[in-house]
């Protein structure tokens, strides 16, 4: 696995880049500066266009991957993606039931701190804050993508395309960016996992292994006799 990362160090260069990032500001800032500081800028069009985009983090998206994966006969990948999702998304789960935190709508009210930026047609959730599923979601997805694909262009771009599913839950007043960056790195370890473990599957290898052994097509017993004779 560790040679596979290394075809790619811009994508995991800027994930450990912007996870230390991210846990440095949560530790120098309170949860609500870094909630506020990370939500200034609340046009209109942007309202509208997180309100859509955050749904690239829903497992419904994952699961549409894994088909088309399938059908695309990319099935080692598809498997992966599966398990990764599948189990980040079992350990996200029960982590919101151990570490029980409030979304930010609920902590707001615990503070009496008026927040005018939720935005419409998007109900806040109240509890259930650590960490973000979405975000686990995105990343795995991402991280797998990025592993199993191998094609370094697209490598920046899953990573874009994750890091928005995250701020699009802090923009939508869902999570705290503690939540966010606490799913992305879930989401990346056990898409790391997935692929470690599925790579290193015995019956991966032993099918590979027969392929090789096997004649490219079946003769029949005159051709083996003519074979034999020659």
């Amino acid at each position: 696995m560790l040679k596979t990362i290394k075809h790619f160090p811009l994508f995991f260069f800027f994930l450990v880049l912007l996870f230390i990032t991210g846990i440095s500001f949560c530790i120098c800032t309170s949860k609500l500066d870094s909630f506020t500081s990370l939500n200034l800028y609340h046009p209109a069009w942007l309202d509208h266009f997180f309100s859509y985009y955050t749904l690239m983090g829903d497992g419904m998206i994952c699961m549409a991957a894994i088909v088309l994966l399938f059908l695309f006969k990319k099935k080692k990948a598809a498997l992966i993606l599966f398990v990764a999702y599948l189990t980040s998304g079992l350990i996200v789960q029960l982590l919101k039931r151990i570490i029980f935190q409030p979304r930010p709508s609920l902590y707001f009210d615990q503070i009496s701190f008026h927040y005018d930026h939720f935005v419409d047609g998007i109900e806040p959730l109240r509890s259930g804050s650590f960490p973000s599923g979405h975000t686990a979601s995105a990343f795995a997805m991402a991280t797998v993508l990025v592993l199993c694909l191998k094609k370094k262009k697209i490598s920046l771009l899953c990573l874009l395309t994750a890091v928005l599913v995250g701020y699009s839950r802090i923009y939508l007043g869902q999570h705290f960016l503690q939540d966010v960056i606490a799913g992305g790195i879930t989401g990346c370890i056990f898409a790391l996992l997935s692929y470690y473990l599925i790579q290193q599957a015995k019956p991966f290898k032993s099918f590979k292994a027969l392929k090789r052994t096997q004649p490219a097509y079946a003769q029949t017993p005159e051709q083996e006799y003519i074979q034999t004779i020659r």
